[in-house]
């Protein structure tokens, strides 16, 4: 087919989108017919007849009119398809849709005469920035807490308590506390999915459970048995129990607590290997003062670029929405899965739609970010080189290696140049 063969004419859609007629000549649609006959002579099998040697009109007999038009349409679209784009320099960023749908065209199709199709697509947005520079935004900046010091190193201290055994008082906040409960809602007494246990060490502390199933445990002293009835959250992660009232049967079958290593140079020389206490804490909060400044940085930069996005005036395709959405749903499922979920059953239809649907906004936001970032590197001629991304890339070699999941690389590289421009 040449190039020559094909009329194509394009006219521009709302939301970055463009109308692609073309027009392919009987010629055409007869040769791709005479192609489609010879492919399945090639295989076809009928008594009497020699493999390859099958007359044409025997072999339309056998697979119907209406098959071998079917075949010999979904090749014309096709490869007219791949001309048209070639004509006329269209980078599509979306599969094509085909206008009046398959059937409908295959029901009108007539290989003796001229074959119009009309497919849309998205295509790069316009980006426009009003304004790149005097642009004014509100950032809300925290000072460095020292506070935060002394967490970490409680924090620490924690992480190398020894647990010991409590069995001479009643349960404290702070203890570990060994308990077996059985949930039920309290309206229909039906079990509460998940809400039950036969053996589970729980941290009290506050926010660790439902509101309310901390606080009753404490008091209590081994072997003791209490029924609590609690509220779960209006958005509680399980809908189906979200502010409904249940009554939870627990009995507290062991309790520990931890025992904290003494502030001392000991305790320095074995959390973090260093001399002295002093020098602990000196080098926590040349840590925390670092994080603090980077998270400050971070804060001005995602204003900066709320504020650039505001100026951008540009369609959105929604097909790179829908793209977006779709990355989105894919890396809440490898984390899922990272952590043991049975992707499969969780992932139902129903909750996929429900996760589509919620981030979409996030979604559309993320976008438009992209989108903003990507003016301005124009306008400032700011670029990204394949090697910058190739050298980002090598610091990810590890994790990509080592994953239990298959990593879209083209995805990653996608993400690191984002990243790199941002920086720049």
């Amino acid at each position: 087919m040449t190039k020559e063969s094909l009329i194509v004419k394009t006219s521009s859609l709302p939301q970055s989108r463009i109308s692609v007629e073309i027009e392919i000549p009987s010629s055409t649609c007869k040769s791709h017919i005479d192609e489609t006959i010879n492919s399945i002579r090639r295989t076809a099998k009928i008594p009497g007849f020699r493999a390859g040697k099958i007359p044409r009109q025997i072999l339309i007999q056998r697979i119907g009119l209406t098959q071998l038009h079917a075949s010999a349409l979904e090749k014309i679209i096709e490869t007219s398809w791949t001309e048209a784009l070639e004509i006329k320099s269209i980078k599509p960023l979306s599969e094509p849709e085909l206008i009046n749908g398959f059937e409908s065209i295959l029901k009108e199709f007539n290989p003796e005469k001229t074959l119009k199709i009309t497919l849309n697509t998205d295509i790069e947005p316009e980006l426009k920035l009003k304004k790149s520079k005097g642009i004014k935004i509100e950032i809300q900046t925290n000072s460095f807490d020292t506070k935060s010091i002394d967490e970490a190193i409680e924090k620490s201290r924690r992480q190398l308590a020894n647990i010991v055994p409590v069995s001479d008082r009643s349960a404290l906040m702070g203890d570990i506390a060994v308990v077996s409960f059985n949930g039920v809602y309290k309206d229909t007494k039906e079990k509460i999915d998940g809400g039950s246990s036969d053996s589970m060490d729980l941290e009290l502390e506050e926010n660790k459970m439902i509101p309310g199933f901390v606080e009753g445990i404490v008091g209590m002293k081994i072997n003791d048995h209490k029924k609590l009835t609690l509220q779960f959250p209006d958005d509680y992660a399980h809908e189906d129990s979200r502010g409904k009232k249940a009554i939870f049967d627990i009995h507290l079958k062991d309790l520990k607590t931890r025992e904290l290593p003494e502030l001392n140079d000991e305790f320095a020389k074995q959390s973090a290997n260093k001399d002295s206490l002093k020098d602990l804490k000196k080098d926590i909060e040349m840590q925390l003062k670092d994080n603090h400044e980077l998270n400050q940085r971070n804060i001005k930069i995602e204003a900066l670029i709320d504020g650039l996005s505001k100026e951008l005036e540009v369609e959105i395709p929604k097909g790179m929405i829908d793209l977006e959405v779709k990355n989105n749903i894919e890396q809440t499922a490898q984390r899922f899965a990272q952590q043991g979920m049975d992707i499969k059953s969780t992932f139902t239809p129903e909750l996929v739609k429900s996760l589509a649907e919620s981030t979409r906004p996030e979604a559309e936001k993320n976008v438009l970010r992209n989108l903003s970032l990507k003016a301005l590197s124009e306008k400032e001629k700011i670029n990204i080189s394949d090697k910058e991304v190739d050298k980002k890339l090598k610091e990810y070699e590890d994790e990509i290696n080592n994953s239990p999941n298959k990593i879209d690389i083209g995805r990653l590289r996608e993400v690191i140049r984002n990243d790199l421009l941002k920086e720049n």
